[in-house]
């Protein structure tokens, strides 16, 4: 048994006790074959319960920190997170973005699930900011479709992506996935800027359809700088 089987085992059913997620739309991933989920990201808790939900496993990059603790608590944390399937980069040094896609290009060569989330970072306050062109580059270089999924009602489970996540009513969390975006129309274009803009943008207008976020035309980097 797989350590990803493993965990959905024991930590399934009390997903499923503590936050009823309601899944909707999950028979629009493909069963096999490479294939980019790409959504919305309001709390911490997000990257433990989309995988919990999915039937394939689904890998994302994640900061390297999250595996480097040598106490019990950071193995612990550090055997979870590769466990869910989450592959330590770090961002943070000059060539983290590069890494980042790279790995992801790995993944779904390998005919994998990879998870990104295109604004880069969690949201300050709840809205849908602009998409990064990482997506594109990645959809255009490997041909993999791209799923659109939104978390919905994490940010109340885990209000300011800390602490302990917080169960009770009104709280309960939806992971809804759309259909399959195909851009094999823009094959070959993957340096064209203009491009990679329209194919992000494309692909955060869905998201924003399945979330009914209120959309900001500006990075979530920014706004939490500002």
């Amino acid at each position: 048994m797989s350590r990803f089987v493993l965990l959905k085992v024991l930590l399934g059913p009390l997903l499923k006790l503590f936050f009823r997620p309601r899944v909707e739309g999950i028979r629009q991933i493909p069963a096999d074959g490479p294939v980019i989920l790409a959504g919305n990201h309001l709390t911490f808790i997000d990257s433990i319960i989309l995988p919990l939900v999915m039937e394939r496993q689904v890998f994302f990059i994640g900061k390297d920190e999250y595996v480097k603790g040598r106490s019990l608590r950071g193995r612990l944390m550090a055997w979870f997170f590769t466990a869910v399937g989450m592959i330590p980069v770090d961002r943070d040094g000059g060539h983290g973005g590069v890494a980042a896609l790279m790995t992801g290009r790995r993944v779904l060569e390998e005919g994998k699930v990879f998870g990104i989330y295109p604004e880069g970072t969690r949201s300050p306050d709840g809205r849908l900011y602009r998409g990064r062109t990482g997506i594109a580059r990645l959809t255009l270089m490997t041909g993999a479709p791209v799923v659109p999924f939104a978390m919905i009602g994490t940010d109340r489970v885990q209000p300011g992506g800390r602490g302990l996540p917080r169960v009770g009513r009104g709280r309960r969390i939806t992971v809804r996935f759309g259909q399959p975006l195909d851009f094999s129309r823009y094959e070959g274009m993957d340096r064209d800027r203009y491009v990679l803009r329209a194919v992000t943008d494309e692909v955060m207008t869905e998201v924003m359809r399945l979330s009914g976020q209120e959309y900001v035309d500006m990075y979530a980097t920014k706004a939490k700088a500002a």
